[in-house]
């Protein structure tokens, strides 16, 4: 049997966790578990609203002690985008310090359109700073683009492409220093790194606000959260009728909010030895692949990056056409974010790090959700070897 008919060992061969992860089963037992319950709206007075409404405070409170917040800190919304959306638009505009935003170059969308829509139509400027070759933001640069007037830096913890981890902590005390709030993006970290919104981890109390999604723990796609701190206002993004403290209106989506926190739940219970595991299966898929396949260059930092993050350029390959080779063989692969699917210009964020246009179109990305196999391994190294040769 060929490799391309052989079956992937790791599950289903699904190696693109950065874009979705496979649904756990105790985010599939939570949902469940509500469907199977009395329906009701959170808000309603009589008793199946009452239920409704304690499974909704129920999965709050899990998702608060998993991520080292309070019930109160909690702000659940229809996913990352949503919440980046509310900490940036709702931050900028409650409470204004000033009319200037600092961001980075390689933000998630939704954080680049959020601050371009406060530009367009509210008259704030936006500081989009560079990245070196490894896609990291010096703090320092950080400290220096805040002024007087800065409100809001937003910088991710995590880029979801390259995998490279921000010193957020470093960001977040240089610009608490200058009394300004910070949000980060940790969409692409939470799942993956030992995340607390509490005084005793990592980023720790210096930031503000933070974003987390459903479906990068293998909850259900439909949810986020934005943790934000008791004491600041929000200007919501949704109007209606004031539900989530009046943060965010719109019946709760219970169903996708109960397999979230159960995932949650379930991630950050090991997720520290997860870590490890998946950074040895990284480095060995990394090791083969740069020393078997002379066009291979790894992007990103090589050790400040996520645990089950590997991502690669093929100089005169592209990317797309070993996708589909890997694809054939059993493997699921990305060449770059998802949130881009469909689009044929190059990487912003590759551009960003300096790399040619046309380099940047060779982009692969692994993103595991289990480790690989030594199998596994050997097998994507000799399919990417096969398709470039031919």
């Amino acid at each position: 049997m060929s490799n391309g008919a052989q079956e992937a060992t790791v599950r289903d061969g699904y190696l693109d966790a950065a874009a979705t992860a496979p649904l756990r089963q105790e985010a599939r037992e939570a949902m469940l578990g509500v469907l199977d319950a009395r329906f009701g709206n959170p808000s309603s007075v009589h008793s199946a609203g009452h239920a409704a409404r304690q499974r909704l405070e129920a999965a709050r409170s899990t998702l608060a002690q998993s991520l080292g917040a309070t019930e109160d800190e909690v702000v659940f919304t229809s996913g990352g985008t949503e919440a980046n959306n509310l900490a940036i638009l709702g931050l900028a505009l409650a409470e204004p310090r000033g009319k200037h935003i600092v961001t980075s170059a390689i933000e998630h969308p939704s954080v680049l359109e959020s601050c371009r829509f406060l530009e367009r139509t509210h008259g704030f400027e936006v500081t989009e700073l560079a990245v070196d070759g490894n896609g990291r933001i010096d703090a320092r640069s950080v400290a220096n683009a805040v002024r007087d007037d800065t409100t809001l830096v937003s910088v991710g913890s995590a880029n979801a492409e390259i995998g490279t981890v921000q010193p957020i902590a470093a960001i977040a005390d240089a610009v608490r220093a200058h009394g300004v709030r910070m949000h980060t993006d940790a969409v692409q970290a939470a799942a993956s790194l030992p995340l607390s919104f509490g005084d005793d981890g990592w980023p720790g109390t210096a930031v503000d606000a933070i974003t987390v999604a459903s479906h990068k723990f293998g909850g259900p796609h439909g949810a986020g959260a934005l943790l934000v701190r008791r004491h600041l206002l929000l200007e919501p993004v949704l109007h209606g009728g004031g539900q989530e403290r009046g943060a965010r209106s719109g019946t709760e989506n219970l169903l996708a909010i109960a397999g979230f926190a159960a995932a949650v739940e379930a991630t950050t219970a090991n997720v520290g030895t997860r870590a490890l595991a998946l950074m040895r299966s990284r480095d060995a898929l990394v090791r083969r692949v740069v020393s078997e396949i002379p066009r291979a260059r790894l992007t990103g930092h090589s050790e400040e990056r996520l645990p089950g993050h590997a991502s690669f350029v093929f100089e005169g390959v592209s990317g797309e056409s070993l996708l589909v080779a890997l694809d054939a063989a059993g493997f699921q692969t990305s060449s770059g974010s998802a949130c881009a699917a469909g689009r044929d210009e190059p990487s912003p964020t590759l551009l960003a790090m300096g790399m040619s246009g046309e380099l940047a179109q060779t982009a692969l990305r692994f993103t595991l959700a289990e480790p690989l196999g030594h199998d596994d391994i050997t097998r994507i190294a000799n399919v990417l070897a096969q398709e470039i040769n031919r």
